[in-house]
């Protein structure tokens, strides 16, 4: 356990240092411009920037209490609300986002939710999540990836890289769904040479828990292959937690002065979308630092670099920074309120 919890502390740090260095390539050259962008934002202004960002992570409790009835039919929203927090959390400060779900799972548990309900849940909420956000960020790439494309070919050749990695994994997600056995077949020998080439430690126990994944996965897909109902449900709020997380740039840069005109929310969305997508690139916790270069370089193409810089402050702020720690908070609670609960019962 302690382990663990030094493993967290030493990713926080990196976050940290991360952000750090962010912030410096972001104010380097225009810091007193930044700084003077900055004071112009209002705390009314920031109050609504914040909403907005909660508003987005509302979507996502929307979305888990909506998978989570299907299994237990009294499910609250505040609950899932609780338990899309501490994903976000969990997501935010290990490498890759690979952390989400065991703190998800482990909030389920809690809330009454036996872990392999919680992981077909999680399943359920990624594929769908994934598939949206892939057929989103085509529509934009074949909006406006062309363009930014033919005069900013270096820096998109990368971005166009993380959108087939992305996709990559959708198609993996479905073949692992029509393909269950040979899943299993190849899973079985990609283990046993990762555990030949000193990767993987115990083989056997990373082969159960892989098959465990794969089994919550099909169990979710079977029992809601029909269910198109849900799955429009969930389709529908997926569309719109991604117009907010990718419109929010556009709405921070109004209230810092920049003109709609110049920033159209059309490209604005699809910046965005293209800054989601470099993140393929960047496997430290919360893609700290890379989120934020991209984010300047990719949106210094439209607006200038004193505004783009400023709007990245906010905008990383409000969707990455507030949400840790509103998640982290609630992790805390949600814990010590179990082990006072266990207490109370002894």
């Amino acid at each position: 356990m302690k382990q663990v919890s030094k493993k967290y502390i030493l990713n926080l740090l990196l976050i940290l240092l991360l952000t750090g260095f962010a912030l410096w390539f972001a104010l380097k050259d225009d810091y007193e411009q930044v700084l003077g962008v900055l004071k112009n934002i209002s705390w009314f202004s920031m109050i609504i920037i914040i909403i907005g960002s909660l508003f987005y992570n509302g979507m996502v409790g929307c979305i888990l209490t909506s998978i989570a009835r299907e299994h237990k039919h009294d499910y609250k929203l505040k609950d899932g609300i609780v338990v899309g927090f501490i994903g976000s959390f969990f997501s935010g400060i290990t490498p890759s986002a690979s952390g989400g779900q065991f703190g998800q799972i482990y909030a389920f548990k809690k809330q009454g939710i036996r872990p392999s309900e919680g992981a077909s849940i999680l399943w359920l909420d990624f594929i769908t999540y994934q598939t949206v956000l892939m057929l989103y960020a085509a529509l934009l790439m074949i909006l406006r990836f062309g363009y930014y494309y033919a005069n900013y070919s270096f820096l998109f050749t990368f971005i166009f890289i993380g959108f087939l990695l992305n996709f990559s994994v959708i198609g993996l997600l479905w073949t692992m769904a029509k393909f269950p056995k040979l899943y299993m077949k190849l899973s079985g020998t990609v283990v046993r040479l990762l555990h030949k080439m000193h990767i993987v430690k115990d083989e056997e126990k990373t082969l159960a828990s892989w098959n465990e994944q794969l089994s919550s996965f099909n169990i979710e897909i079977n029992r809601n292959r029909n269910n198109k109902k849900l799955i429009l449900k969930v389709a529908g709020y997926n569309v719109i937690r991604l117009t907010i997380y990718f419109s929010l740039p556009f709405f921070i840069g109004l209230v810092l002065g920049v003109p709609a005109k110049d920033m159209p929310i059309i490209d604005v969305i699809a910046l965005s979308s293209f800054v989601t997508m470099s993140n393929s690139f960047f496997p430290v916790p919360g893609a700290s630092g890379g989120t934020e270069m991209m984010f300047v370089q990719i949106f210094s193409l439209l607006i200038s670099a004193k505004y783009a810089s400023s709007i990245m402050i906010i905008w990383r702020f409000a969707t990455y920074h507030l949400i840790l720690l509103i998640g982290g908070t609630l992790f805390i609670f949600i814990k010590q309120h179990s082990a006072h609960g266990m207490q109370t019962e002894e």
